[in-house]
């Protein structure tokens, strides 16, 4: 696991690492800490890197590229949340289909054309079953001139090429290094393809969406979704505390 990071994100780091006064209080008061069995990462098995300027997803990327070597490698992006059904996660969705085509890949999905200016959007080719070839991509299109309305929501399965046209690559939309402009410059010289994700996506950029991801989450779990209903219930029956738009909540 390779983090990219940046300056005032030490929590993150330390999130993986063990509490030592926490835990050993925890010890000496008899606490039960059966819970943190299989949490912690071994030693050796995370690198954290940082960023030292925020020039776009395509400069993180490359950041890492001594760590990555000469393997191809996978990119999750935190903010965004992909929940598929048990033991078939969007990244896992994707490591299958790259055992049948290879090369490169990335997640796509189908939004509202009105929605594509936010977002990496793709070109798309000849499609069979989840799988789509991938023409070009274009980074935050306006809508009438979007190529589809198929994004990609965070999730690459990339071949170490891409850290060469990274290394040479110029400032693009936004004045970042966009990752979308150096997988475009490898289609065409590369197995290019999307995999349409079979399962639910959470924007936790935006507050509404990590409030929708909290709440879905939660209703899952045996030991919340009860509380929680009872909670949803009592509130949206209080007429005063119903939103009567989006921007209320």
């Amino acid at each position: 696991m390779i983090f990219v990071t940046g300056r005032g994100k030490g929590a993150i780091e330390d999130y993986f690492d063990v509490a030592f006064e926490c835990e050993t209080f925890q010890r000496l008061r008899g606490k039960d800490l059966t819970a943190l069995e299989g949490t912690l990462l071994e030693p050796g098995k995370a690198i954290f890197i940082r960023q030292q300027e925020p020039l776009g997803l395509g400069h993180a990327i490359w950041c890492a590229r001594d760590a990555v070597g000469d393997e191809p490698f996978a990119v999750l992006l935190p903010d965004e949340l992909m929940k598929g059904a048990p033991g078939q996660g969007c990244m896992r969705q994707m490591v299958e289909a790259y055992g049948r085509v290879g090369g490169n890949l990335v997640c796509a999905l189908e939004i509202p054309m009105e929605q594509t200016v936010s977002y990496g959007v793709i070109d798309p080719g000849k499609r069979e079953g989840a799988l789509m070839e991938v023409k070009g991509l274009v980074e935050k299109p306006a809508a009438d001139a979007a190529p589809s309305n198929f994004i990609m929501p965070g999730r690459y399965i990339l071949q170490p090429d891409i850290m060469e046209v990274l290394a040479m690559q110029g400032r693009g939309s936004g004045g970042e290094i966009q990752l979308t402009d150096a997988m475009a410059a490898l289609i065409g010289k590369q197995s290019f393809h999307g995999v349409t994700f079979n399962g639910r996506r959470f924007d936790c950029g935006s507050k509404v969406g990590y409030i929708e991801a909290n709440l879905a989450l939660a209703l899952q779990r045996d030991d919340l979704s009860q509380s929680i209903r009872e909670f949803l219930f009592n509130e949206l029956t209080e007429e005063q505390l119903v939103p009567t738009d989006r921007n209320d909540v």
